[in-house]
């Protein structure tokens, strides 16, 4: 059974924290929380990632960044990140949780490029990407079972 999943990419400004708002949504009764592989404590969602996710009427302005730490990759059951390199350095840092780290876009076997100072059309383009990830691991997370 899932109960807890973690949303990985760099900084937690961007991809990450829009995954974890799209899957929050989708999935209530899951925790849902995301953390940066190098980032800064307390830094709030990218500008354009808040504006995409309103215009879904989603809520995003209160997001800070975290830094990922090991007891939130260990007490997660899945740990989803967006490129496969995220995934490399999570399993090399954290074997035990290895098997439980996948890519948002696994089906696709695809990577979520990072939009960080890009134009706003990338960020469109990125939460797209997102937004089918997430679509596929609700199917697959509803047909595992969660809390």
């Amino acid at each position: 059974m899932i109960r807890r999943v973690l949303m990985v990419c760099v900084g937690n400004i961007c991809r990450s924290p829009a995954a974890e708002v799209l899957l929050r949504q989708a999935l209530p009764t899951l925790t849902v929380e995301s953390a940066g592989l190098g980032t800064v404590d307390g830094c709030p969602a990218d500008d354009h990632v808040v504006a995409l996710l309103a215009e879904r009427g989603l809520e995003a302005g209160a997001h800070r960044s975290r830094q990922l730490a090991q007891w939130m990759v260990t007490s997660a059951d899945v740990v989803l990140v967006m490129e496969a390199s995220h995934k490399r350095q999570l399993e090399q840092q954290f074997p035990q949780v290895r098997g439980r780290v996948f890519r948002l876009l696994e089906a696709q076997k695809a990577d979520i490029p990072d939009p960080y100072r890009q134009p706003r059309e990338v960020f469109e383009a990125a939460l797209v990407q997102i937004e089918q990830g997430v679509a596929d691991w609700t199917r697959k997370i509803r047909a595992i079972g969660h809390a």
